[in-house]
């Protein structure tokens, strides 16, 4: 299905009584500009905690790192521990944000050319995933993330409806993508960003020595 020029009258039948049901009175349009801004907002919350998470690694791994210089082993362990954690979480906000902004982009590009049971159902999956990612990491964005996913979802089956698509919640071989990517990418900017990791609790008893 593809609707053009969304800002202009046109009619488009069957999808656009689709859409009028989910939303009365409310264009297509300016739905998923909505969506957007909503999705750009909660990546750049992601995006600012993730320089905060880098910051604290770099303050605690430097702990880490004097506490071997003072062969402080068990404080050395403690702070190592810490690095581990902020490392763990940090990578998960970091592919979340990369997904989010792949989103995003697709998202505007569903705007401009109006594919929407196709492109937007494995953009919908993929806010899905994310949202559960960050469940236990960030609740706050991952509820927000819960009602775009809502949003997304709905209209997506009630198009889908309209064209006898239909709309999985299970992640498509797209949305699949889509994750491995943000996931690959989030890997890369962590080894960049972040310096080796310290050593492991074994291997600082023995430099301790």
């Amino acid at each position: 299905m593809s609707l053009k020029n969304w800002e202009k009258e046109y009619d488009v039948g069957i999808v656009k009584r689709a859409i009028l049901k989910v939303h009365p009175g409310m264009p297509l349009k300016e739905r998923l500009n909505h969506t957007i801004y909503r999705i750009n907002a909660q990546k750049q919350i992601l995006e600012q905690t993730s320089y905060k998470m880098e910051q604290r690694d770099k303050e605690y791994f430097e702990k880490v790192t004097q506490a071997l210089m003072n062969h402080d082993v068990e404080r050395a362990k403690m702070y190592a521990n810490e690095v581990a954690e902020i490392r763990k979480m940090a990578k998960v906000v970091l592919r979340s944000q990369l997904a989010l902004e792949q989103v995003a982009i697709r998202l505007q590009t569903v705007e401009e050319f109006g594919d929407v049971a196709a492109s937007m159902a494995p953009l919908a999956q993929v806010v899905s995933s994310v949202r559960g990612e960050l469940e236990g990491v960030m609740p706050t964005v991952s509820f927000e993330l819960g009602e775009i996913n809502e949003t997304l979802g709905s209209l997506v089956t009630e198009a889908g409806e309209a064209t006898g698509s239909s709309y999985d919640v299970e992640p498509s071989e797209e949305a699949k993508k889509i994750l491995e990517e943000a996931n690959a990418v989030a890997e890369q900017r962590l080894k960049e960003s972040f310096p080796e990791a310290p050593l492991s609790a074994g291997e600082a008893g023995k430099e301790a020595r």
